[in-house]
């Protein structure tokens, strides 16, 4: 997977994008927050997906559709969510397949604690 591309489709490979905060590296911003998360639902990576969720929103468990398969994601606006930021906001599209083809169009919260960006919930 290390030379493939990266599902977030920032252009990168997995190794070189979201490879790395997957394994445990901060996010810079809550953009890169974000498509790692993307990426993480695609992979099908629950335990990243509830490691990078606020603790105040994060629910105990988290069960993944195996019929849906995360294929694109589109970041739509980014508000605030900087190296320098506590807060921040991210539109987006995500695209998926399964018994049919949908998609889920999402504003999200993320903050900052520490070095670590984390995601709060939909708005």
């Amino acid at each position: 997977m290390t030379d493939t591309r990266c599902p977030c489709g920032s252009g990168e490979t997995y190794a070189n994008c979201c490879g790395p905060l997957h394994a445990g590296a901060p996010a810079p911003t809550a953009e890169r927050l974000m498509r790692s998360r993307f990426s993480a639902f695609a992979l099908g990576d629950a335990g990243y997906l509830l490691r990078s969720w606020h603790p105040s929103t994060r629910p105990a468990a988290l069960e993944l559709d195996d019929g849906l398969r995360w294929y694109r994601l589109d970041i739509e606006s980014t508000e605030r969510g900087g190296p320098f930021d506590r807060e921040g906001v991210v539109a987006f599209t995500a695209y998926y397949k399964g018994a049919e083809r949908g998609s889920l169009q999402e504003t999200s919260r993320f903050v900052k604690d520490g070095r670590d960006w984390y995601y709060v919930a939909a708005l």
